[in-house]
């Protein structure tokens, strides 16, 4: 280990870990820890992570929580769902000058984070735009014309800018808020009307403006969305929803949603903490959220039918 080199642990070695960890490698020492197994060998037999057509990179694997206790920073990017599990074997073994970097979907994720490892836990919050897509264990396909945007939570600014710093030395784009709310909030917005519909309809992201009721619906769920956000007092950092939802479509038309791509494995989708976060702000709020009520009616009852399909005996 090159001990001038700063030290990233990253959890979740899926598409967007795989992206990040790939620039990250270009200037730290990177070690890559997943639940699944085959995960980690694909990287391991790959020599590495590798976007597009690049050489690999060289990555270490991590297979058990303690080959991250001694790192400088720790990348989250597991499912909402996941964060409680997957943090709390770090529980009272990370340094507590550790960060902790969310850029996951949803909004609740500092909450978890310090359920999980207490609330003196540097947070940094962020959202991005880089979309990412697994070709294999170890390999994504990329625009690589993303944007991250990153603030605190609960983090000082020295250290939010010192995350921002580290990916724009690894070749991304990056920058500093003073207040990362309206980001999230923004883009909750987005994946509020897009998500859920490009799940339940199984189609691509652009599809949705190329059908009149999709898109209806979709712009009904960002407006919604905003409402809420309105009540909550968080100022969005766009003035018309549906625009920005429409620009966040035209960057990944050509792609489905995480969602769907959740009811399609059978994974527990991000439901509660997309549309389901809207709609329990909007009750808080006294803000009626019917069609966000709707779609995680929905989704869950799809994941439900197709849990009971799978659990039926073939023949």
């Amino acid at each position: 280990m090159d001990q001038t080199k700063p030290r990233v642990g990253i959890i979740g070695s899926g598409a967007m870990g795989t992206l990040f960890g790939f620039h990250l490698a270009s200037r730290c020492e990177v070690t890559m820890l997943d639940s699944n197994p085959a995960v980690l060998d694909g990287i391991v037999q790959n020599g590495g992570v590798t976007v597009n057509e690049a050489m690999p990179r060289s990555v270490r694997v991590g297979r058990h929580s303690r080959d991250l206790f001694g790192s400088n920073m720790v990348f989250l990017f597991v499912k909402a769902v996941d964060t409680l599990r997957a943090l709390r074997p770090f529980a009272g073994e990370l340094s507590p000058s550790t960060p902790i970097v969310s850029l996951q979907n949803g909004v609740g994720n500092e909450d978890a984070i310090k359920t999980a490892l207490g609330g003196a836990v540097p947070v940094v919050l962020g959202i991005t735009t880089e979309s990412s897509l697994t070709i294999a264990p170890g390999r994504v396909r990329s625009s690589e014309e993303g944007n991250t945007i990153i603030g605190s939570g609960g983090a000082s600014p020295s250290t939010s800018r010192s995350v921002a710093e580290l990916l724009t030395q690894s070749g991304m784009r990056a920058s500093v808020v003073y207040d990362i709310r309206p980001h999230l909030w923004g883009k909750l917005v987005a994946n509020a009307a897009i998500n859920a519909v490009s799940a339940l309809l199984d189609c691509e992201s652009g599809d949705i403006l190329k059908d009149a009721n999709a898109a209806r619906l979709a712009e009904a769920l960002a407006e919604e969305a905003a409402s809420v956000a309105a009540a909550l007092k968080v100022n969005l950092p766009f003035a018309n929803p549906w625009q920005y939802v429409t620009e966040v479509i035209a960057v990944g038309a050509d792609s489905k949603s995480s969602m769907a791509f959740d009811l399609e494995s059978g994974h527990q989708s991000e439901i509660d903490h997309i549309n389901g976060a809207v709609a329990a702000a909007g009750r808080r709020t006294g803000v009626a959220t019917p069609y966000n009520d709707a779609m995680v009616r929905l989704v869950k009852a799809k994941e439900a039918m197709s849990a009971s399909k799978r659990s039926i005996p073939a023949g």
